[in-house]
């Protein structure tokens, strides 16, 4: 299940979250992270790039460039997928990462916590996450947007 917090980090998570998720990335990405066929969709859909190796992708706007000139958005999520020691602000994704985080959510075998500092768009379809200060579970935008509403 994704489990959010909003705003602050509780202290007895601060060794595990990881702020600067771009720099993080940046000195810890594997090679594997990024031949994943998972992790070469989602590049795929957010930076409209196609990966040529574990080095190189094809970027639509860009060219041909370094993994580690991805959007700060594609790495979040590729961290999120392959790094489940850690938690991740996930306010470097745009709204257009929202149904990625869900689907790597859905996907792992852990409860998945992330960090934001804004109110991303989960989108109209039904989903099922945890606000994690308030220990709430929603299942709508609209009940989303009431409770994190206390915390933003």
């Amino acid at each position: 299940m994704l489990n959010i917090y909003f705003g602050n980090i509780p202290e007895k998570l601060k060794s595990r979250y990881v702020y600067n998720t771009s720099v993080y990335f940046d000195n810890t990405y594997l090679d594997s992270w990024i031949t994943d066929p998972f992790s070469q969709k989602m590049i795929k859909d957010i930076d409209k790039a196609v990966v040529l190796s574990s080095n190189a992708v094809d970027s639509k706007a860009l060219g041909v460039i370094p993994v580690k000139q991805l959007s700060g958005g594609v790495k979040t999520l590729i961290l999120l997928k392959h790094d489940s020691d850690r938690i991740f602000n996930c306010s470097t994704c745009g709204d257009n990462c929202a149904k990625w985080i869900l689907k790597i959510a859905e996907k792992s075998d852990h409860d998945l916590i992330i960090g934001l500092h804004h109110l991303m768009d989960f989108g109209e379809k039904p989903f099922e996450l945890r606000i994690m200060n308030n220990d709430t579970i929603v299942h709508s935008m609209n009940e989303y947007v009431l409770s994190a509403g206390l915390f933003l």
